[in-house]
Order: C-alpha cells, then structure tokens, then sequence
C-alpha cells in the first residue's frame, strides 16, 4: 500500500514540476549519480526519494538517496565530512548540527540566491536557518516551527461554551496565553469519557526538549534582547535556570498531567495519534499534526481540525535586568522547533553542481508544495507560497481547516518575535544534560528550579570545556547576531 502512495505521489510531483520522458535532458546530467543521505524515513527520506524521480526523468542523472536510523545519521556525515572522503553528494541533515559541518559544507550558487524562488523562502530560513557567518551554506527542505491544533467541534459546542464561560470568565476560544491553555486542558480533561486535554511529547529521547523550548520561548524570548533564550550573548552564561525557564517548565510538567495517562511516553508520533484518534481536545506540535488528523483515511476528526498560533505571554523575563517586563498586549512569540531539516553540498563532493541542482528542484515552489500536503514525507511549510495556495490544500482540508492551517504556518514563519532552536558545537551533550534533569523533573523527583539550576551547572561546565570564546562566536551566529 505504501509502495502505491509513494508511485502516485511521484507522478504528482512530476506533473508539478511540468516534466515528462518526452522531454530532453535539461540540464543534462546523463552519468551522474548522486548519492544523499537523512535518517531512515519515510519522513524527509522519502522526500528526497521522490523529487529524485522527478529530477531524474528531467535532468537523465540518477539519485541514490541512503538513509540510517536517526542514531546514526550524525556520526555518518561528520564522519564522512572530516575525513573528506567524497561519500556523499547531498546531506540532509538536523540545523542544530550545522556548526559541526559548516567548515566541509560548499557555498550555494549565487545563482540561487536571487530571484522569485529565493524570494519565496520565508525570511527566518532564507535570512537566518540557513546562512553561517554570512554565507549561505544550506537549503532548508522542511519548515519546523510549533503550532497549536484544537478541534473545532469540542469548542463550538453550545454547551462547552457555556460551562467554559462560566468557570473561567472568558469565552471558549484557541489559546492567546500558555495560561488559557491549561485551562483548556484542564476544562476538557474527562478520562471517563475518552477525553483529555492536551497532548505533548514527553518522552526522553522522543523529541520531549523541544515541546519545553515551546513553554519557555514565551517567557524568556525579549523582544528586546534577541538571541538571549539559551545564553546570555555576551558572557555565555546559561540562562536555562531563570524565572522565565522555570515557569515554562512548571507549565510543561502541568500539562503532562492534563494528558492521557501514558502520555509520559509519548513522543511526537503519539501526540499525532492521540490527536487524530479524538483522545485530546488541543495539542501543540509541528504542522503534520494537521495533515495527519484531516485524513479521513487515518483520522476520527477529520473536518474539525483547527489550527493557530502557539499562545504567548504579556510578561518576559529580562536576563539583563533580571526583572518581569510587562507588556502592553500578548507577544505571540514563535519557536522554530528544530529549525527545519536543510540540504547541502559537502565541498568534498565531485558532483556539486548537479548535486545543487538537485535541491534546487527539491525545494522549488511546485515540488516541494506537492510534499507538503503529502502524509509520510514531513515536509512543512517553509516558503510563502505554501501557505497561500490555498488550493492546494483543499485537497485534504476544508475551507476551514486550510484558512486557519495556513494562517498558522504562515505566522509561525514570519512572525515579529521569533526564537530560534539552539545550534551549537557539542549540542548533543547540552541536550542530553537537559533530557536527565527534565525527566526527573516530569517524575516528580526534583523541583523544577532544582532539575534546572542542575542543568545550568553542567551546560556552564560544558562551555567552558568546549571554549567558552568558541562556543560564543557559534551561538552569536546561529542567532544572528554580529561577532563579538
């Protein structure tokens, strides 16, 4: 069965990128093989899989894409990158890995760089995600930013409308606040009906440090003091145990307990599940949340899935003041989760220019549009064109449901106050300090200002281990911000 998905979802994208055998090889890449490489998919693997069809039939070379367990793709391409070997053509790999890879990766074409297409990537990625120390080294592929999901039936019902008002004093509505939130989640939290909250990835090792990162961004990303969520900038000093990160935190472990009851072990794809199985009445999570409950085929709420932004705060903590700054109104702030997963070119590869080309048709607007509505390939939305053609999403939303998907990617990506993921050289060890302590803390075997200032200590130790110079001038670039 999945085998027929993939065949007709690669006549799709031929179709959309216009090409037929008819056609003359252009450019002609005839002898060319590239070989790629991700983690095991079907997520992002069988995207590359399936643009390489399309490449193929258009340009006559072949794309030979390889794929390990997720375990196992960092150490592969660092590997292969250090050691120069020409192993692989095109990597497509996790941002948070690129200060480990920028020095091996080559340059995209100038060429690339301009016109409609380069136009069309939503800033934050074309600007930022994908660019270190000035130069644009990567394509993103996939758009990873935290969204909200709720189902549109549980919050239009009369009588949930009425009780909600009742008990809160404000109308039933998507979150604007992490506080309204969990009132959601606690209003709908009835297990003897099949019905809970919320669900979120809390499982260590399961993508659980990321749902965190979302609860903190609100609190801790100032619009003021950009780039100062992790680290404070100038020093390196881990800001993870401050006000801000412990509220999130203490948010986080809340909503844990307005889950299902095995919810300590979900990871993403059970978020998906209990969402599209009708056992939660909100969650937040990337956008294949709504792709995967809009599907009658795998989904019992198909039709009520509504979608907005993450909820904010009207108070941030201020690292440098060490104070709560109120705001004049709610900062919805975005958290790229992840960061989406990029494409590149290592230099040592002897087939660079077909290899660009390849993700150059890869992320083009037609083909990866088709991917983003496609279930399985976890292609996000990433450039502004995904989320306006709204005629492209009707084929698996309603005209509900594709307004407010649509409306949510699209603010996610271009919002005014946006937090980025973390990327940093040695990141698996800063995030393997943080799963430990946030395990206990979910457990309920440490406070959360314990599980945090534990935290603080050992990322500090870790930078100054690493460097505390080196690992400034990374986190100053990952954020953006000028050498110091």
């Amino acid at each position: 069965m999945r085998r027929l998905l993939l065949s007709s979802t690669a006549a799709a994208l031929l179709a959309a990128a216009g090409t037929t055998s008819a056609l003359a090889c252009e450019p002609d890449y005839t002898g060319v093989t590239l070989t790629a490489t991700t983690q095991t998919g079907p997520y992002i693997a069988s995207a590359l899989q399936l643009a390489g069809k399309g490449w193929e039939e258009k340009t006559c070379g072949k794309v030979n894409v390889v794929e390990f367990p997720w375990s196992e793709l960092y150490p592969k391409i660092v590997t292969s990158l250090t050691s120069g070997e020409d192993t692989f053509d095109v990597v497509a790999f996790a941002p948070a890995w690129a200060p480990d890879f920028t020095d091996y990766l080559s340059e995209m074409p100038k060429a690339m760089q301009s016109g409609a297409d380069w136009e069309d990537i939503a800033p934050v990625y074309r600007e930022q995600l994908m660019v270190w120390n000035g130069k644009v080294l990567s394509q993103t592929m996939d758009g990873d930013a935290h969204t909200y999901t709720y189902r549109i039936d549980l919050f239009e019902n009369a009588e949930n409308q009425s009780a909600f008002k009742a008990k809160y004093g404000y109308d039933l509505a998507p979150p604007k606040t992490w506080k309204q939130y969990l009132d959601i989640a606690e209003f709908f939290q009835q297990p003897d009906k099949g019905l809970w909250g919320t669900a979120e990835a809390f499982r260590r090792g399961g993508q659980q440090f990321w749902f965190l990162f979302s609860h903190v961004a609100g609190y801790t990303s100032h619009p003021d003091n950009p780039g100062g969520m992790f680290f404070d900038p100038d020093t390196m000093d881990a800001q993870v145990n401050n006000p801000g990160w412990v509220r999130g935190l203490e948010e986080y472990i809340r909503a844990s307990k307005l889950a299902p009851p095995n919810a300590l072990n979900f990871s993403f794809g059970e978020v998906n599940a209990a969402f599209a199985g009708g056992q939660v009445a909100e969650s937040i999570g990337w956008g294949d949340t709504g792709v995967i409950a809009a599907d009658p085929k795998q989904s019992k709420v198909a039709g009520n899935v509504g979608s907005a932004s993450l909820p904010g705060s009207d108070e941030i903590w201020n690292y440098k003041t060490k104070k709560w700054d109120k705001q004049a109104e709610v900062v919805q702030t975005s958290f790229m989760a992840f960061g989406g997963w990029q494409a590149a070119v290592p230099s040592s590869s002897k087939n660079q220019e077909a290899a660009w080309n390849y993700i150059h048709f890869l992320t083009s607007p037609a083909v990866s549009g088709q991917a983003a509505i496609t279930g399985g390939t976890g292609v996000n939305p990433y450039r502004l064109s995904h989320t306006t053609n709204t005629k492209l999403w009707s084929k698996i939303f309603s005209e509900r449901e594709a307004k407010e998907y649509l409306g949510a990617q699209k603010d996610a990506v271009t919002a005014k106050n946006t937090a980025l993921d973390m990327r940093l050289p040695g990141y698996f060890s800063y995030t393997e300090i943080l799963e430990i302590e946030l395990s206990k803390a979910l457990a309920g075997e440490v406070t959360p200002q314990q599980a945090l200032d534990t935290v603080a200590d050992g990322w500090n130790k870790l930078t100054d281990e690493f460097g505390r110079d080196k690992q400034r001038a990374a986190y100053r670039s990952s954020m953006g911000l000028p050498a110091k």
